[in-house]
């Protein structure tokens, strides 16, 4: 029996048994897509308000640069406006006292259209911080149609009173806003023109004694030169021009050796470096006040002299004590 060949036959393929086809896999960027949390319709839309903002950016730019008319880059922002580029919401955060309205008819305020491209932020940024509350102020945008503003507080620190006006101010002085005198904020009371610019000094010679800080509710400022200071038991200390800190603190230790606050006295002087002058009401006897904090009624001996000091309707602390 004889067999013939084909030469140059092609081979026969194999058929599937199975009868299916091979499904492609996915790639990468497809499964990388099929992840992300937004859509593919929200991605196309993000890329195509992407490349519009940039592009009217750019021409924006190239505007300025090339000193084509300002009506023309205008008009490439209110084309923007009309394709979406408009601000639709202002996103405010880092309030702690000021009203949400105010800062928004702030940022706002003398816009000639409300187009994304068309609003100056640093603009925006200088009228925030002209407003008295506001100590610093980011501003950004976040296309195609918000407005970012985070605000930075300043702290109150005293109540400033001056021709019967209160005032709310910060650590620096800088007037923060109106006071009603139904509800006065616990902070302590300056008072007298001028003393609203000394509020730093002020808080320094606070820090110098802090045991009496709490007792003391208001300090006038005298003279547009040194303090007097109001304890919240009713007497006055009246502190000298210069080194009112360390007269401060020489009151503070005499306080704690002694307990003068409390005790009847009227008002306290330490203007003179040298001693301690005290005053009762309506008293006219002049005294001196012993180591035990007793009132000494006995004449000034030798040693004494030159101690004591006569103040008429008064008292003194001998110097030696000061």
């Amino acid at each position: 029996m004889t067999r013939t060949i084909r030469r140059g036959a092609p081979p026969q393929r194999r058929t599937n048994s199975t009868g299916r086809r091979r499904v492609a896999k996915p790639s990468i960027g497809d499964r990388l897509l099929a992840r992300m949390p937004v859509s593919e319709e929200g991605l196309r839309k993000a890329v195509t308000w992407t490349l519009l903002a940039g592009g009217a950016a750019l021409a924006l730019f190239v505007a300025d640069l090339m000193g084509v008319p300002q009506a023309i880059g205008n008009g490439v922002a209110e084309a923007g406006a009309r394709a979406g580029l408009r601000v639709e919401q202002v996103d405010i955060t880092g309030l702690k006292r000021m009203d949400r309205e105010t800062v928004y008819a702030v940022a706002l305020e003398d816009q000639p259209s409300r187009a994304m491209l068309r609003v100056d932020l640093a603009r925006v940024r200088e009228r925030l911080l002209a407003y008295g509350w506001i100590a610093d102020a980011y501003v950004a945008r976040r296309l195609p149609d918000r407005l970012l503003i985070h605000i930075t507080e300043r702290e109150p620190a005293a109540v400033w009173q001056d021709n019967g006006q209160l005032t709310l101010i910060d650590a620096s002085g800088r007037l923060l806003a109106p006071v009603d005198p139904s509800a006065m904020p616990d902070l302590p009371l300056v008072i007298g023109p001028g003393a609203d610019q000394q509020e730093a000094g002020y808080q320094a010679l606070l820090a110098a004694a802090p045991a009496l800080r709490p007792r003391i509710r208001a300090a006038s400022w005298i003279g547009n030169r040194r303090w007097d200071l109001t304890f919240d038991t009713g007497e006055t200390l009246a502190l000298p021009q210069d080194g009112a800190a360390q007269a401060l603190v020489k009151f503070a230790q005499l306080d704690g050796a002694r307990s003068l606050l409390g005790k009847g006295w009227v008002r306290f002087d330490m203007r003179d470096p040298t001693k301690l002058v005290v005053r009762k009401p309506g008293s006219e006897a002049n005294q001196s006040l012993a180591d035990d904090g007793k009132s000494d009624d006995a004449p000034a001996t030798g040693n004494d002299q030159g101690k004591t000091s006569t103040t008429q309707g008064g008292e003194t602390l001998r110097g030696e004590d000061v």
